[in-house]
């Protein structure tokens, strides 16, 4: 018999046959499961010597009315994390339900997890303890943009950020821009890949020598500015630059200025998140509104059709986003 703490609901569905949701529902006693189903997961789970963890014990007779959002420590001081929150806690009052915040800090041991019915999950990374711990419980986990990984989720809100990213770069190229760069971040998420993809897409279809340079999400003031002062007089060529991380493009004004740019006349600076400070700037940003709060509301619903049986395993929902054009970009 396998260690139980070892042993995830991943491993179960996967024996019987079944997603992880179906698993969940069948152990519980709750959802739309088959006779048959139920008998296959109960076997798969005797077989792997599976215990339901505590929050799963209590749910086959009851429900706690609460739901779980887990967001890194170190995004807490991003607006449109913040915004996101309260997309989530917005939801979740009006259907009655209350919301626990989980930290980073202290990833749960031997099966032991935060008592709630489900889970929300704001633009989940790769290896990130905490994350990889939810994403395997017994609960009913919905994402804000997909997990990059091989777990399977009961439910994901996306937007379309590479179509938008895409547009961005179109309406610097008709502005004048010859090479814009992209400034990144290492967060190994799915956003992430999807800005770089982009980017890198798009240099290759019109025949641009691209640069893009990275640096941690939470990188100081000091840090953003010479890695961006570094890459201009690296590349002089540079006229154009496209910050994907909430907040980058405000902070990194000053280095370009102080290297002999004017923003919106011989330079152009665009933004993948938009914010209070994008559109406050002098001049005003060129952002992506990527709708934070829609998205929390929306993971918020989602969960809570999981949970009412009232939505598919794996079901998608999706929260449309725009790009609005201001003086930075425009010569």
């Amino acid at each position: 018999m396998n260690d139980e703490s070892s042993v995830t609901i991943v491993d179960v569905a996967r024996l019987a046959g079944v997603s992880k949701t179906t698993a969940s529902d069948a152990l519980r006693g709750r959802g739309r499961v088959s006779p048959a189903t139920k008998v296959a997961v109960d076997r798969a789970a005797d077989r792997l010597g599976y215990t339901p963890n505590r929050s799963a014990r209590s749910l086959r007779t009851a429900t706690t009315e609460t739901i779980g959002l887990h967001i890194p420590e170190f995004l807490i001081r991003s607006e449109y994390y913040m915004s996101f929150v309260f997309g989530v806690v917005g939801e979740a009052g009006a259907s009655g339900y209350d919301v626990t915040m989980i930290t980073s800090g202290h990833p749960p041991r031997g099966g032991h997890m935060p008592h709630v019915d489900g889970l929300v999950l704001c633009d989940p990374v790769a290896g990130e303890p905490m994350m990889e711990a939810l994403i395997h419980t017994s609960l009913p986990v919905v994402t804000c943009e997909p997990f990059p990984g091989d777990a399977p989720t009961a439910g994901t809100v996306r937007s379309d950020h590479g179509s938008r990213a895409l547009e961005l770069l179109d309406h610097l190229a008709a502005s004048g821009a010859r090479r814009p760069a992209l400034f990144g971040s290492t967060t190994p998420s799915e956003w992430k890949a999807t800005m770089q993809r982009t980017y890198d897409d798009w240099c290759l279809e019109h025949d641009v020598d691209g640069v893009s340079r990275e640096v941690p999400f939470a990188s100081t003031l000091d840090v953003l500015r010479e890695t961006v002062a570094a890459m201009l007089r690296d590349e002089p060529s540079i006229d154009a630059l496209v910050c994907a991380a909430d907040g980058v493009a405000v902070a990194v004004q000053p280095a370009i200025e102080a290297a002999g740019h004017e923003i919106g006349r011989d330079f152009l600076l665009g933004s993948c998140v938009d914010s209070t400070a994008m559109r406050s700037a002098d001049p005003p940003i060129t952002a992506i509104d990527t709708k934070p709060r829609e998205s929390g509301a929306a993971c918020a619903r989602l969960l809570f059709d999981v949970l009412a049986g009232d939505a598919d395993d794996g079901a998608e929902r999706y929260v449309p986003i725009e790009l609005h054009t201001r003086p930075s970009t425009s010569r």
